[in-house]
């Protein structure tokens, strides 16, 4: 059975951001009480008060993680690569053979961006602009199901640990998201890590990642 209680708890531990500031005792409990009041009668199905709201706030205790900022300035080299674009084709029983065929077109070439992934549905090409015309004709008789030109990578070298270090991808992320700035694509490995953005947005996130190394 729903009480107020769940239900406002709930819709905080699904918007981090909240929580993020509950947790550091920063936020007004009338304000955020008026704000979702709507979403918890809807929930309830019926009316409820603002001060059983803010009651229910008041029970709240977010679990607050201590994130390691030394961890985060240790954070390496940051490269932007421009000209980039993302293909995106239905998984077949040809896909592995055609991605063999560009690897092996690309094979001595130097100075270009490739990455491949795919998932059970779907296979993910993100390559340098100058590989387009090489990517359509390989995978010409595949099903694409989006094209995206004109991205931009920012690429990270990761602190060493980094895949021990609490809470290094929300904080970088959160700085992005208070910005606006959304990120379109994502990749790492063991010690790097790839934002793909639209171009008008490199140079603001470039400068708020160089602020974390600060």
């Amino acid at each position: 059975m729903k009480t107020i209680t769940t239900v406002v708890h709930d819709i905080i531990r699904h918007q981090p951001f909240l929580d993020d500031a509950i947790a550091r005792d920063i936020i007004n409990f009338s304000g955020l009480a008026a704000d979702i009041q709507p979403q918890v009668e809807q929930e309830m199905r019926k009316t409820v008060k603002q001060g059983s709201i803010i009651m229910a706030l008041r029970r709240y205790a977010p679990h607050r993680t201590k994130i390691n900022m030394k961890n985060l300035r240790e954070l390496g080299d940051i490269i932007v690569r421009s000209g980039i674009t993302e293909y995106t084709f239905l998984n077949s029983k040809t896909i592995i053979a055609n991605k063999a065929r560009l690897l092996e077109a690309v094979k001595d070439q130097t100075g270009i961006y490739l990455n491949y992934s795919s998932n059970y549905q779907e296979s993910n090409i993100l390559v340098s602009s100058t590989l387009t015309d090489l990517v359509e004709d390989c995978f010409k008789n595949e099903v694409r199901v989006t094209v995206k030109k004109e991205l931009s990578s920012i690429t990270i070298a990761l602190p060493k640990n980094s895949s021990q270090t609490v809470g290094l991808y929300f904080y970088m992320f959160k700085l992005l998201a208070y910005e606006g700035i959304p990120v379109f694509e994502m990749i790492s490995t063991s010690n790097y890590f790839a934002l793909f953005l639209e171009k008008e947005y490199v140079n603001k996130a470039f400068l708020l990642l160089n602020e974390i190394k600060a």
